[in-house]
């Protein structure tokens, strides 16, 4: 991956670049806003137990290779923080030859937030099995229904085993069940204690990690020993500081289906219109790649980049345009798209903190059908179906992957971190980080490029915007 295909996983706000910019030859662009002492990873305390990981599985031939604090990963290269001439990195995942945890004494539990997205059951098959056939841990708890299942009396976690978990991958969505909100924070610190936890592995977005981070903060005020280890989970991709989140691949396999699905029904009709709404609040990854994985799309509206309806340049004579030479128009809108028309209240929040968008899809297909009164339209939401297939190859074996990663650093004492990815390499990322801002789509970037070039679609930006 090039410098300047990472320049689409960023904010393309200059100042809050958290990435190299586009066509960036400079390999450590960026880690130049954030200084090493940010990248410093908390710990509950000092390992000084020695790692019952000593091979790989059960082959004595292969003895696991451990890692040290003093492995880096910074952008695009591996480097032994000992040089100190490479700049600011993650610590790279990995087992450390010395745990914090006593396996035999040790009780950990999972817990799932927020909506569901493809391959959750497939990390916590995979925690569960490094930790009790790895490790020895002999006590895993699975909290049902997100956060609320730390304090609600009535809703009893499960004791988990690899016996319990063998198949559940096969399916999509949780296991556990999952929940939106955070409750009050004394109550679920008397939650985690009431149930003995020593570890917490916290599966979900942005939202879910801001109450991880919460958690590790009070824990340490109490005085209690508690390490928290975040997984990242969102469809929409859009966490910072990591390469890709879980689901994503899945996603937009799925989401290609629909969108060929709507290429058919728009082409075999005489002026047909095929709309396609995809996951997307902030930003437009599904949209985009979903779009370049078709190649039949003709636009591609996301977050990032406003657009106008009427006018030159608009949607709508594009769109007529479109039925005049090719005879039909496929349309591919993430639901973020929304921010440009509406005068959205910025205060309406869900349940996990989100802003709450007006729905651009049926607000599109009624304009489009007021234009092209004679026209065939077809508008299609596959947001749930997509949300809830099970995982495919590609992110069962990343799923797998992380969950093995997340219970190395879990075991070895640290905490208020993330396991992600980053250039291909699995790292340690301080919760504290991934809270500035929301990775997305830089209309500058090469992946939008691919868009354009792919779509053939015109500048479709308001005048005011193309004007400055």
């Amino acid at each position: 991956m090039s410098d300047d295909d990472h320049s689409g996983f960023f904010p393309s706000d200059e100042e809050d670049h958290v990435g190299p910019p586009a066509g960036s030859t400079d390999a450590f662009a960026a880690g130049r806003r954030v200084r090493e002492e940010e990248l410093a990873i908390a710990w509950v305390r000092e390992p000084h137990v020695e790692s019952p990981m000593r091979f790989a599985g059960n082959d004595e031939s292969v003895p696991i290779r451990y890692r040290s604090d003093a492995d880096r990963v910074c952008i695009g290269a591996t480097y032994r923080g000992e040089s100190g001439n490479a700049g600011p990195g993650f610590e790279r995942a990995g087992p450390r030859a010395q745990v914090s945890f006593v396996p035999s004494r040790t009780t950990a539990a999972i817990v799932t937030c927020g909506g569901l997205c493809p391959g959750l059951n497939d990390v916590i098959r995979s925690i569960v099995r490094v930790l009790m056939g790895g490790y020895g841990v002999r006590r895993v708890l699975g909290i049902r229904y997100g956060y609320a299942g730390l304090t609600d009396v009535d809703i009893a976690p499960m004791e988990l085993s690899p016996k319990d978990v063998g198949d559940i991958h096969k399916d999509g969505g949780t296991i556990l069940g999952s929940s939106r909100g955070f409750p009050p924070m004394d109550k679920v610190m008397d939650g985690i204690t009431g149930l003995g936890i020593d570890i917490l592995f916290v599966i979900g977005g942005d939202g879910t990690q801001r109450g991880g981070h919460d958690i590790h903060v009070e824990a340490q005020k109490r005085g209690v020993p508690l390490a928290v280890v975040g997984i990242p989970k969102t469809i929409d991709n859009d966490i910072p500081w990591v390469d890709q989140t879980f689901g994503f691949e899945t996603a937009v396999a799925e989401a290609t289906k629909v969108v060929d699905c709507a290429h058919v029904e728009a082409r075999s009709a005489r002026n047909g219109i095929g709309l396609v709404k995809l996951m997307g609040r902030d930003a437009g990854f599904i949209a985009a790649h979903a779009a370049l994985a078709s190649s039949d799309v003709d636009v591609v509206l996301i977050p990032e980049v406003a657009f106008t309806l009427d006018g030159e340049q608009g949607l709508m004579g594009h769109i007529d345009n479109l039925l005049h030479w090719n005879g039909h128009a496929l349309i591919v809108v993430a639901e973020g798209a929304s921010h440009h028309f509406f005068n959205q209240d910025t205060q309406r929040l869900d349940a996990s903190g989100n802003r709450l968008y007006q729905d651009i899809g049926p607000f599109l297909r009624e304009q489009i059908c007021k234009a092209f009164p004679k026209a065939s339209m077809k508008y299609i939401d596959p947001s749930y179906s997509v949300r809830s297939a099970p995982a495919n190859a590609a992110d069962s074996v990343f799923c797998a992957r992380l969950g093995q990663y997340a219970v190395h650093a879990a075991m070895a004492g640290k905490s208020d971190m993330l396991v992600g990815r980053w250039y291909g390499k699995f790292t340690h990322i301080p919760l504290s980080l991934i809270h500035r801002k929301r990775k997305s789509i830089s209309p500058r970037s090469s992946i939008w490029r691919s868009v354009l070039e792919t779509t053939g679609q015109p500048c479709l930006l308001p005048e005011e915007v193309r004007k400055d």
